[in-house]
């Protein structure tokens, strides 16, 4: 008969076997925490559960603790019990961490970055401000070398490097800091770093909706973090560091503050680019973006070739679509030809002395440019051509074909890195600063703009900077836009005390071309005054005697060690 049972009470749970409670108390843990998992995720098995010659029973047997997994229900099912009904050891039961970690070798690679910068004042360029720490990610390449951002080390004072697993941070030498590509180069001296750890492998730029997962160490944590997605696109962009547009990949990973640096690995551990930057729109979300290995071995083979940066070539020419079918017209072209029309030529670039304004670039190094200044890139694919021109590196030359008054000429031009009026970096250097009667001198830059406007420099700055930032163009390499930064108020300067970031146009009669043309004239003036042209027809005139006199009580009354920055001295 069956077993009969009372209304309303529940029968008694059988007794659960070892295995069964064992499993209920684990939870499964990432692969990262398999040498640390925490004490409710691990157990130690008695001597009666398992079998005496087991290897993991001597270990359990010691009271060490067993690190498991929790297999699927079938597996356990399947597994309870053998063909006498004896309980299987949990050791047997349960898969090995190891096996787990073998899938993704390339993730040992990947070292935390641990930086203290120290930023100059470009506001108070004679002084730096307050250090600061930050973290971020980077991995090891062949030839003892490790790839970081360039952002992640920049004004660096010291660098250390932690592997995975590792509780030492190791010092880090800089060996190159690439401002254009956001790419940085680091060494370590000590061999123990090196030990145990093969370097990142690269691999082919990866394909529209190719798999690529990015590891590093984003905030919220302190160990490795891995996020997966997918290559949604590639084109040319803008690349906020350096201010300059090279190649970029955009994936749908999540890419948050401290991936900077780390790697973006394809489905067969290869990198295929560096995590840079993520786009943060209230219209966005999960918009990352990766620098792609033909920038990465460019960057390398730059610095293996010429044992530093030397920086990525440009065509220094602004040039105008020819969509429109009367323009092309009227610039003699027939329907067999397409390219871009020259509208200006940087006055500082090699191939000003041979392009001229309203030349169409038909074609550069033998690929056929398009009217929307595209080239064919891959399958059903086009990318703008500066793509083309940053292929090559800084001394290269290359063949353009260009339509002048209805013919066809050929040239082959140096290529030459980009001469900025408003440089977009300093490059590590210190800025530079003259002063003379509570007048502070200096040259702008993009970092002196946002240090006085903030962020948002490029709407709050002054339009006449603006202007100069964004379209003037230097007429000599050694050209800068040089301003009174302000006016350290004293008795000398009475009236003039509103003076700020006003560009300096002469001094005495005489254009000023730079800060150290203007220093050496301000020296060297034996004239009984000092006459400042300035922007919007102003003057500043000052006794030369006394202004040279009163400098210094000014400089001591604001605790500052010199009237010049070093580099003028020289």
């Amino acid at each position: 008969m069956g077993e009969t049972r009372k209304r309303g009470r529940k029968p008694k749970p059988k007794p659960a076997t070892e295995e069964e409670t064992a499993s209920q108390d684990y939870s499964i843990a990432s692969i990262d925490d398999a040498d640390s998992l925490p004490a409710t995720t691990t157990t130690t098995t008695t001597a009666e559960a398992v079998e005496p010659n087991d290897p993991d029973s001597q270990r359990s047997r010691r009271g060490r603790p067993k690190k498991i997994k929790v297999a699927s229900p079938e597996r356990r099912s399947s597994r309870l019990a053998d063909s006498n009904g004896d309980c299987v050891a949990a050791a047997e039961l349960i898969p090995k961490w190891e096996g787990a970690v073998k899938v993704v070798p390339s993730m040992d690679a990947v070292v935390k970055v641990f930086c203290v910068h120290t930023e100059p004042n470009f506001s108070l360029p004679w002084q730096r401000k307050r250090q600061y720490s930050s973290s971020s990610s980077g991995f090891l390449v062949g030839g003892r070398r490790v790839l970081t951002n360039a952002h992640s080390v920049e004004h660096y004072t010291q660098v250390k490097l932690k592997k995975r697993g590792s509780d030492t941070k190791y010092l880090a030498t800089v060996l190159a800091i690439g401002t254009e590509c956001d790419i940085a180069m680091l060494t370590v001296s000590d061999d123990e770093f090196w030990e145990g750890v093969s370097p990142v492998e690269f691999g082919d730029m990866p394909a529209l909706q190719d798999a690529v997962t990015v590891v590093g160490y984003p905030i919220g944590g302190d160990t490795i973090s891995v996020t997966s997605g997918v290559v949604s696109r590639m084109e040319i962009l803008s690349y906020v560091h350096g201010s300059t547009e090279l190649l970029g990949l955009q994936i749908d990973a999540a890419i948050n503050s401290g991936n900077s640096g780390g790697p973006a690995l394809n489905d067969k551990g290869k990198c295929v680019g560096i995590a840079f930057q993520s786009l943060k729109h209230e219209d966005v979300e999960n918009i990352g973006y990766v620098i792609p290995t033909p920038v990465i071995l460019h960057f390398i083979q730059d610095y293996e070739k010429n044992g530093a940066y030397t920086g990525f070539p440009i065509l220094g020419v602004e040039w105008q679509k020819m969509e429109n079918p009367d323009l092309r017209m009227s610039m003699g072209m027939g329907p067999d030809k397409k390219g871009v029309r020259i509208r200006r030529i940087e006055p500082t670039a090699p191939e000003s002395h041979v392009l001229k304004p309203s030349d169409i670039i038909l074609s550069f190094d033998g690929v056929n440019i398009a009217n929307d200044g595209t080239v064919p890139f891959r399958h059903g694919e086009r990318i703008g051509f500066s793509y083309l021109v940053s292929q090559k590196y800084t001394g290269d030359r290359a063949q353009v074909k260009v339509l002048r008054n209805s013919q066809i000429l050929e040239f082959n031009i140096k290529l030459a890195t980009h001469k900025r009026l408003v440089p977009a970096h300093i490059k590590g250097r210190p800025p530079s600063y003259y002063i003379i009667a509570g007048f502070v001198f200096t040259a702008v830059s993009v970092p002196y703009l946002r240090s006085e406007y903030g962020k948002d420099y490029e709407f709050d700055a002054p339009v006449k900077l603006l202007n100069k930032h964004l379209h003037s163009m230097a007429q000599s390499v050694d050209e800068q836009l040089v301003v009174v930064s302000q006016v350290l108020v004293s008795d000398i300067n009475i009236g003039y005390e509103d003076i700020v970031n006003t560009q300096v146009l002469a001094f005495n009669g005489k254009p000023v071309k730079n800060l150290k043309n203007l220093a050496s004239m301000v020296e060297s003036c034996d004239d009984e005054y000092l006459k400042f042209d300035l922007e919007y027809q102003q003057i500043v005139v000052l006794k030369a005697s006394t202004a040279k006199a009163a400098t210094l009580d000014i400089l001591t009354t604001h605790c500052i060690p010199s009237a010049m920055s070093e580099d003028l001295n020289t």
